[in-house]
């Protein structure tokens, strides 16, 4: 996975239903960043950013390999900023204001 760092790539973002507690998956552009994984969006009504922000116990799926971790909301602007420096490099939407989740793999 280091082979990720500082970029965007496809991965598939597993959280449990707020509401119904059931697996809830999606495909989303992530980003590596000093070992964690970044999942950001335009504003916090996504089901994915409320679930993870509910419950934290995530599933990544990257490739053909799946890893648990713990899910956060970023509340440094600057690192959200970063992060969607590195999503949209060179695009005009970087510039755009973003809700992030902060991902922890497990060991």
């Amino acid at each position: 996975m280091k082979d990720r760092n500082n970029q965007a790539f496809k991965a598939v973002l597993t959280t449990k239903g707020r509401k119904t507690g059931k697996e809830h998956s999606v495909w989303l552009r992530a980003v590596m960043y000093q070992d964690k994984i970044y999942f950001s969006r335009h504003r916090p009504d996504g089901d994915w950013f409320q679930n993870a922000i509910k419950n934290s116990n995530v599933k990544i799926q990257i490739d053909d390999k799946t890893f648990s971790g713990k899910a956060s909301e970023v509340t440094d602007g600057k690192l959200a900023k970063k992060i969607s420096e590195l999503k949209y490099p060179n695009e005009e939407r970087a510039k755009e204001k973003r809700v992030t989740i902060e991902v922890t793999l497990d060991e």
